[in-house]
């Protein structure tokens, strides 16, 4: 993360932070979330590739601690939550919501499994039947974990579009598997 990276080198990571004026920031995504950040008074930017790993990771707050370093103030830090895949649209087996609600939003929650759905879950093909799944709410996730970091709900925007439903608009890995992706960027 930064602006130490040198022009023309490729650099895999899940977020990028610029700390100068008129730089472009640029992730690629398609069911995951980009998310955008920007200090209104100091002008640095930073953006992330975000999904559900990214969330249980905690990497929002991790992300806020470099602003935290810049000497942000929280009602400075303006957010925008890109087109992601809608929780309509992103279904898990239930061990992997329960182990979603642990890390990513310190919740325990109770998840009764049947035998088979035990034996499914941890089967080699790891298919599941449509009743099997539960949706996956990311987007909410990621609010709820910007509002813990007291950043104002005034400063977050949401897009509501679901990258797995508008098939002519975005790339989807859930809805048919491609590697293409959407770009996204930020300029501040």
């Amino acid at each position: 993360m930064g602006s130490h990276s040198q022009e023309g080198s490729k650099t895999d990571a899940d977020g990028l932070v610029g700390d100068y004026r008129n730089q472009n920031l640029w992730v690629y995504t398609a069911d995951c979330m980009p998310i955008f950040f920007a200090d209104k008074r100091t002008r640095n930017i930073a953006a992330l590739h975000c999904g559900r790993k990214g969330l249980e990771k905690r990497i929002i707050k991790n992300l806020v601690k470099i602003f935290d370093n810049f000497g942000t103030s929280r009602d400075d830090l303006l957010v925008a939550i890109g087109p992601a895949i809608s929780k309509e649209h992103y279904l898990v087996d239930k061990i992997t919501l329960k182990e979603f609600y642990r890390k990513a939003e310190n919740k325990k929650i109770t998840v009764n499994l049947t035998k088979t759905e035990k034996d499914l879950c941890f089967s080699d093909s790891n298919h599941f039947k449509e009743q099997n799944l539960n949706q996956l709410d990311l987007k909410k996730s990621a609010y709820r974990q910007l509002l813990n970091e007291n950043i104002s709900n005034k400063n977050i925007d949401i897009s509501n579009l679901c990258t797995y439903k508008f098939k002519n608009k975005f790339n989807s890995w859930r809805r048919n598997k491609t590697i293409s992706r959407q770009w996204n960027f930020i300029s501040y």
